[in-house]
């Protein structure tokens, strides 16, 4: 009887041993790492700040759930926060429209994608400092009907579009006597569509425009002067969190320790290591 109760004691310690030795929640299964991981949302497909390439040259980051990499100047600042925040970068691939939701709903942390952080998306999620600022371009054919537009004006009967869910695409409104197109779901759509002469131009900004330029033959940018009317919040991008996050101001820390010039060598670098400039 008392074999049996020893027995019996035994096999109970071991297993609430076992239960005590069970990894926390939010720690990565990774077997030489037990730092908390941060999840982290791109399109991977918005050069020179984001996109996709299949290894880890210049950088790079596995593609959670893929064989593929992420890289570009969103994902150096992903890098910088993960370090400064002490935890593992998790890169999640995730459509555009998709990336606020998912933001919401917890399948990532933070949204690091170019995103600019505009009244409409404050009033559904939290936005740290900004991290690049920039201005917008026209980006058009060298040998078509718009390649000397300097103004505007000059594009006036156009056929314009821009990326669906950005003030790239409301700034076309701008331009008096336009021909708006359908937005369109993302960078590359646009570069074929031009390339095809469905359209006339695309609006994007700079570090897309001198990225297309790099990558496509026979394609130029423009910046029209004056510029498209537009405040800081629409040519400036920032970090995005779930609204109330704690991690607001850790990260406002983190960026704050990254230099103007060390933020214009990344972009500088990103532009030159972008897959299609190679």
């Amino acid at each position: 009887m008392k074999k049996r109760l020893l027995i019996l004691l035994t096999a109970m310690t071991m297993l609430l041993l076992a239960a005590c030795g069970s990894s926390d929640e939010g720690t990565t299964s990774s077997s030489d790492s037990d730092k908390k991981v941060i999840k982290i949302g791109m399109e991977a497909a918005y050069a020179p700040f984001n996109w996709s390439q299949k290894d880890d040259a210049n950088g790079g980051v596995q593609i959670s759930g893929s064989k593929e990499f992420a890289a570009g100047y969103d994902v150096e600042i992903a890098k910088k926060i993960a370090e400064g925040l002490d935890m593992e970068l998790q890169i999640v691939k995730t459509d555009w429209d998709g990336l606020i939701p998912s933001l919401q709903s917890g399948a990532i942390d933070l949204v690091i994608a170019g995103m600019s952080p505009m009244p409409e998306r404050k009033e559904v999620i939290d936005f740290t400092e900004n991290y690049y600022t920039s201005d917008y371009v026209i980006v058009v054919k060298e040998d078509g009907p718009y390649a000397n537009a300097t103004s505007l004006s000059d594009f006036a009967g156009a056929k314009i579009t821009g990326q669906q869910a950005t003030t790239h695409y409301d700034v076309i409104d701008q331009i008096e006597g336009v021909q708006k197109q359908v937005a369109a779901t993302d960078f590359g759509a646009m570069r074929v569509q031009l390339q095809s002469g469905a359209i006339d131009g695309y609006v994007s900004e700079r570090p897309e425009g001198i990225s297309a330029e790099m990558a496509l033959n026979n394609i130029k940018y423009i910046v029209p002067e004056p510029n498209f009317e537009a405040d800081e919040a629409s040519t400036a991008v920032a970090v995005g969190l779930k609204k109330g996050s704690d991690l607001r101001e850790q990260i406002n820390k983190v960026l704050a320790e990254i230099s103007e010039e060390e933020r214009q060598q990344l972009m500088e670098d990103a532009i030159a290591n972008q897959p299609a400039a190679q």
